[in-house]
C-alpha cells in the first residue's frame, strides 16, 4: 500500500525503468489469504448470478433479458475470479498466451456481442445465439488451461462423427 501511496504522490522517481505493468503488479499485490478469499467470493458471486439468471428465464417477458445480463455477469465474475489467484497482470498474459489467444478473443467477443444483441439490437434469436457461443467459448477457454483436454475433447467428437458417418 506504500508502494501505492508512494507513485499515487509521484515520490517515487528513482525507478523510472520500470514500464506501467510492473508498477501496477507492485502495487497490487495481495497475500495469499486474501487472494484465495478474493477468488471464493468473486466466483460464489459469478456462480449465484448464473443460478438467479436461470431462475428468472421463466419470468414472463423481461425473463430471458434478465437470464442474459446475469448469465453474462456471472461469467465476467467468474473469469474475475481467476486474477485474484494469479494476479491480473499474469492473467492477462496467460490469456494472451499463443495456446489461448483464439480461445479469449472468442470469448471476451461473445461476452460482448451477447450484451449488444439484447440491449442495442433487440434480436431474440441472436441474443440466444451468443449465449450458446459464449457456453462453449468459455467451454474451450477453461479446458485450455488442463493439459491435453482440448485434444481429447477433439478426438472424442472426431470419433464420435466417424461413427456416425458409418
Amino acid at each position: 500500500m506504500d508502494k501505492l501511496r508512494a507513485f499515487l504522490s509521484g515520490r517515487e522517481g528513482n525507478n523510472d525503468n520500470r514500464n506501467i505493468l510492473q508498477v501496477a503488479n507492485e502495487a497490487s499485490t495481495l497475500g495469499w489469504g486474501t487472494r484465495v478469499k478474493g477468488f471464493v467470493i468473486c466466483m460464489a458471486i459469478g456462480l449465484g448470478c448464473s443460478v438467479l439468471g436461470v431462475c428468472l428465464l421463466f419470468i414472463p417477458k423481461i425473463g430471458v433479458i434478465l437470464f442474459i445480463v446475469f448469465y453474462t455477469f456471472g461469467n465476467i465474475c467468474s473469469l474475475f475470479s481467476t486474477m485474484f489467484l494469479m494476479g491480473p497482470v499474469k492473467q492477462i498474459k496467460k490469456m494472451c498466451d499463443k495456446t489461448r489467444a483464439f480461445a479469449t478473443v472468442v470469448m471476451i467477443t461473445c461476452l460482448v456481442l451477447t450484451l449488444c444483441a439484447v440491449f442495442w439490437w433487440k434480436i431474440f434469436a441472436l441474443t440466444l445465439l451468443f449465449v450458446i457461443l459464449q457456453v462453449l467459448a468459455f467451454a474451450w477457454y477453461g479446458l485450455s488451461y488442463i493439459p491435453f483436454a482440448r485434444d481429447a475433447v477433439l478426438k472424442f467428437f472426431s470419433m464420435m462423427c466417424s461413427m456416425c458417418m458409418k
